[in-house]
C-alpha cells in the first residue's frame, strides 16, 4: 500500500496547559467531550494528534477540530477515528488506512500520523 501521507507534531505540554487556561472555550473547540476528560499529557498528545493529522492530508482550510477525535482501544492503543471535513479530504486524496502513534516524556508530548492508499 502506498502512502500518500506523513504527518509529526510535537508540543510542549506546559505550554500547551497555559494556553488551555488562558483562553477559555479552547479545549472545547480542540477537542471532542470523551477527549477532554483525559489528563493534560494526554490532550497535548492528541492535539499533536490532529496537527499531524492535518500535515499528512495537505492542511487543507475548513477541516474542523471534531472531525478527528483519538480513542483508545482496550489494548490502550491510539486509533484515529475521522468523520465529515476530515473523512471527506481522506476519501479525496484516496485514504484507505490510518496509522497513528503517540508519546508523551520529559515535557514533549509528539504524534505521527502515515496515511496509505
Amino acid at each position: 500500500m502506498p502512502v500518500i501521507g506523513v504527518g509529526i507534531d510535537v508540543v510542549d505540554i506546559e505550554r500547551f496547559g497555559e494556553s488551555l487556561a488562558r483562553t477559555p472555550g479552547l479545549s472545547a473547540r480542540l477537542f471532542t467531550p470523551a477527549e477532554a476528560t483525559r489528563p493534560l499529557a494526554s490532550l497535548a498528545a492528541r492535539f499533536a494528534a490532529k496537527e499531524a493529522l492535518a500535515k499528512a492530508l495537505g492542511a487543507p482550510g475548513g477541516m474542523h477540530w471534531h472531525d478527528a477525535e483519538v480513542v483508545s482501544q482496550d489494548s490502550g492503543r491510539p486509533l484515529l477515528e475521522i468523520r465529515g471535513s476530515v473523512a471527506a479530504r481522506a476519501a479525496q486524496l484516496g485514504v484507505a488506512h490510518l496509522h497513528l502513534s503517540l508519546s508523551h516524556d520529559a515535557g514533549i508530548a509528539s504524534a505521527v500520523v502515515v496515511l496509505e492508499s
